[in-house]
């Protein structure tokens, strides 16, 4: 370990990716490299910017990324966690800890921990914040037979790090099953204020609910759940549909998470146009009207 501290490699370098290894380095780090599937591509122009203004390495390939690493850092997309782990497998030395941070179901990420086998020490981690600001010192649960062992070193790097239990799957659960209320509050709040934009009565409907919820700013929380879809509700419905299968897992029919699925897609898809684009750093009234402009140009 260079100046005591872990070799790491990336496997996925999007948002939450960089956040992490931009915070590590400040905290010593100096190894990192890192692997996506979208840096032989044009479109991984920015990946690279961002590698290299953080100082991690670009590998050449997943199996590149990882030779030498103390701890490998899954960042990738929900449908992309196993193929992620497989891409690593036999390439590992040494059995470094492999840290799945991906919005996973439990069974994903058993399946997952059983594909490495004792090529790497599996661990589940659950992510329990926006990645922005706290990056790196984000509240993070840790689940499996090597979360206890390697907490220690994550905590060292200054990381915010909660044991949830010694079986794999433990963090995944917690995690899942809270964003049934979370993103499904999100999708409430388009849903919601959306209707009350088109009735011109948006304002009423945000004072009446502090009637029944006296601690909530809707002020402030319909204009920050808005954009959270509109920038990730793609990602979000991919992670939702695991909180799905999280629920079959325990015999919970998802029909309210299935319907937050489609929310999620769809506020992507629509934020993914300029006209909303422009407008995410706006008020209330900006974002309702260029998502409900948008929304009807859909249908």
């Amino acid at each position: 370990m260079p100046n005591g501290k872990p070799t790491l490699a990336f496997i996925g370098f999007g948002e939450a990716g960089q956040a992490i290894a931009d915070g590590l380095r400040e905290t010593g780090v100096e190894q990192i490299s890192a692997w996506d599937i979208l840096l032989p591509k044009p479109q991984g122009d920015k990946l690279r910017h961002a590698a290299a203004a953080i100082g991690v390495r670009c590998a050449a390939s997943a199996a590149d990324a990882v030779r030498g690493a103390d701890m490998i850092v899954s960042a990738v997309t929900a449908a992309s966690s196993v193929e992620a782990a497989q891409s690593v497998r036999g390439h590992a030395t040494g059995t470094p800890y492999f840290l799945d941070i991906n919005s996973v179901s439990p069974g994903r990420k058993q399946a997952t921990a059983k594909l490495l086998g004792d090529t790497a020490r599996y661990v589940d981690v659950a992510v329990l914040a926006p990645i922005h600001p706290a990056r790196h010192r984000t509240p993070m649960l840790l689940a499996g037979p090597h979360a206890a062992a390697v907490a220690p070193s994550l905590a060292a790097l200054d990381m915010r790090v909660t044991i949830a239990g010694p079986e794999t799957g433990a963090a995944a659960a917690i995690k899942m099953v809270r964003s049934v209320m979370i993103k499904g509050i999100e999708a409430l709040t388009l849903e919601c204020f959306l209707a009350a934009a088109r009735a011109g009565v948006v304002d009423e409907v945000a004072a009446s609910m502090k009637n029944n919820y006296p601690g909530l700013d809707w002020g402030k929380i319909v204009p920050y759940n808005l954009e959270r879809m509109a920038n990730h509700g793609e990602r979000r419905a991919g992670e939702m549909e695991e909180v799905a299968d999280t629920l079959r897992e325990l015999g919970v029919e998802p029909l309210m998470t299935s319907a937050t699925v489609k929310r999620q897609r769809e506020m992507g898809q629509i934020g993914a146009q300029q006209s909303v684009r422009g407008v995410l750093d706006k008020d209330r009234a900006a974002m309702l009207g260029a998502i409900s402009a948008a929304a009807r140009d859909r249908h």
